[in-house]
């Protein structure tokens, strides 16, 4: 059969976050769909993926990705190749990105082929998050960062104490929704160096929020929505309370990475999530 027949059609795991992957691989094995797990088992030089990374492969679709382009193409029709031989067996190949595949990116990576079963699921890897967000405010920028925050390895509490304000759809483990009168008590519940965004809908709630997040001292990034403006009034009126200014100084705001303009939530949105993603290491997923 030709390698065109193999081409399947791919699609993101329904499900964001740290274990997407996985969530597909016990939906495959709980409706009896044959699937091979593709693993990225070495990986050298400039390469797409990192070692570790998984892709799920069936006869009609395919979940995650090792990098795309034409290894994935390549990696994708072996797969269901394997699965049209109904074989059991692990296969290993191994590809030389430039010479082999006419990929620029010079290195090269060795995958590994086998058939799913539920041992896999037994031993299937966890990843750290990229980072702990604890993101105050389900206004417009609120919702428009959390819905940027659903497919990302991420650990988020969404907290507003107006729970109307919340989506009525389900969301993906990773974020949780936390409706509660005193939002500012659930500063204590972060973890130490989490990521703080403040964006609630009133200002002295804003003001409320920030001070006791400045009093835990341990955060590895503030961010509070506003103009410039408003940062030198809530800066002034911390010191004024006795917070020292080496810790004012560590509150972000205006938000966002610099060079994207616009106002609009989900503009901010993208320039916030850019800017949290920025402060952190990636690791495979």
């Amino acid at each position: 059969m030709p390698l065109d027949a193999l081409t399947p059609t791919l699609a993101l795991p329904r499900q964001g976050g740290r274990n997407d992957t996985r969530v597909e691989a016990e939906r495959l094995i709980a409706q009896g769909v044959a699937a091979v797990l593709v693993t990225v088992i070495d990986a050298q030089g400039s390469v797409p993926r990192e070692s570790g990374t998984r892709l799920l492969v069936t006869g009609h679709q395919a979940f995650a990705t090792i990098g795309g382009g034409h290894l994935e193409w390549k990696a994708i029709a072996t797969a269901r190749q394997m699965l049209l031989d109904k074989s059991t067996s692990t296969v290993t190949q191994h590809f030389p990105l430039g010479p082999a595949l006419g990929q620029c990116c010079g290195g090269a990576m060795t995958l590994s082929f086998e058939v799913l079963t539920a041992v896999h699921l037994d031993h299937w890897p966890t990843t750290k998050p990229r980072f702990h967000l604890q993101l105050y405010g389900a206004g417009h920028v609120g919702r428009a960062i959390a819905n940027l925050l659903t497919t990302l390895n991420v650990s988020v509490d969404w907290i507003d104490e107006r729970e109307a304000e919340f989506p009525t759809h389900a969301l993906p483990q990773h974020i949780r929704k936390i409706a509660v009168d005193a939002v500012e008590g659930e500063v204590r519940s972060a973890p130490t160096g989490a990521f703080y965004l403040v964006l609630t809908h009133q200002h002295d709630l804003d003001m409320r929020i920030t001070e006791a997040i400045l009093h835990r001292a341990d955060f590895g990034f503030l961010g509070l929505i506003g103009s410039r403006t408003k940062h030198r009034r809530f800066v002034h009126r911390f010191e004024e309370r006795g917070i020292a200014p080496e810790l004012t100084a560590r509150i972000t705001c205006p938000i966002g990475i610099q060079g994207i303009s616009g106002k609009e939530p989900e503009v901010l949105a993208v320039a916030v999530v850019a800017q949290l993603l920025g402060l952190t290491r990636s690791e495979h997923a």
